[in-house]
């Protein structure tokens, strides 16, 4: 049996604006995803994926000829996960023409760290164990077969907060010491949504217009952000922030939104409107938020590499 494992992600700074440049501070997670492969003596392949809880959420068999999954009970989930599946093996047997042709059969079985709706990276993490097994480029693959900016593929790869930025459409990665003294005082709040980051980014690129100041006002951001040694500087960053991409976007921020009463600073993260948020806070954040309904609040070093 062969085992690969690839972090979760979040990404602190430049969200949408990273596709055009911007520099971004991102954060591989604690929880990621692994991938176990072994071969078996049954005249088919099989591929299981369980969820954080150890249930079972997905189960087929699959050719090797042509990556066609089979699923007992076909449902409208099932045939959504069939099909990104298969793109993604075939997108393979196209980068590396040798991938699964040595007449063995193989049972797939995948891990997540993390409850599957929590969008830190199901897609990205599962891209970059695929990549591994099969010995392609992770970021190709990426772009191949889902698009986007790539910092989530960096993140799965790199063991701590990283800057990162599109050159030329070519990932650039650099790792930082982003430690903050204040890091007791922040928290990642989920806000009981999943959201389609592939969605958001059709969206921003609908809207958007002139971007190249946003770009180096966004990147200052980051810059900043790694250097900020108090939180009430790191606060005003984010205010800073939250009111750049929410004009590119035309979009209210989520403080705005949905959390105008609370005392700390708040940032979406990734695609506006779901998935997790950043708040700055104390001992009373985790009852604010639950008190509004939102149960899932993880404190910075309970989360972050």
């Amino acid at each position: 049996m062969t085992t690969f494992y690839s972090n979760g992600k979040l990404i602190l700074s430049a969200e949408y604006i990273v596709l055009d440049g911007a520099l971004a501070l991102a954060l591989p997670s604690k929880f990621g995803q692994t991938l176990k492969v072994e071969s078996i003596t049954k005249n088919h392949c099989q591929w299981e994926s369980y969820d954080a809880d150890g249930s079972l959420w997905f189960k087929a068999n699959f050719s090797l000829t042509d990556f066609n999954f089979m699923v007992d009970k076909p449902s409208a989930l099932s045939a959504e996960i069939t099909k990104q599946l298969q793109v993604i093996l075939q997108s393979v047997r196209e980068m590396n023409p040798f991938f699964l042709t040595d007449n063995q059969n193989y049972k797939v079985k995948t891990k997540l760290d993390f409850p599957r709706l929590w969008g830190l990276g199901s897609s990205s993490t599962l891209i970059n164990n695929i990549a591994q097994w099969a010995q392609v480029d992770a970021y190709k693959l990426q772009f191949k077969c889902f698009g986007g900016s790539g910092y989530d593929i960096a993140c799965a790869q790199y063991h701590q907060p990283i800057l990162y930025r599109l050159e030329n459409q070519n990932p650039v990665v650099k790792t930082t010491g982003f430690n903050p003294d204040f890091k007791d005082q922040l928290y990642f709040v989920y806000l009981n949504k999943k959201q389609n980051s592939r969605e958001g980014i059709k969206h921003y690129q609908s809207l958007k217009g002139e971007v190249k100041g946003a770009i180096n006002d966004i990147s200052n951001i980051s810059k900043a952000m790694v250097n900020c040694d108090n939180l009430s500087d790191f606060e005003r960053l984010i205010s800073q922030h939250e009111s750049i991409i929410g004009k590119l976007i035309q979009s209210k921020p989520i403080k705005e939104r949905l959390f105008n009463d609370y005392f700390g600073a708040v940032k979406s993260l990734g695609a506006w409107g779901g998935d997790f948020i950043l708040a700055t806070g104390n001992n009373d954040t985790p009852n604010y938020f639950k008190q509004k309904g939102f149960e899932t609040v993880v404190p910075y070093a309970e989360m972050i590499l």
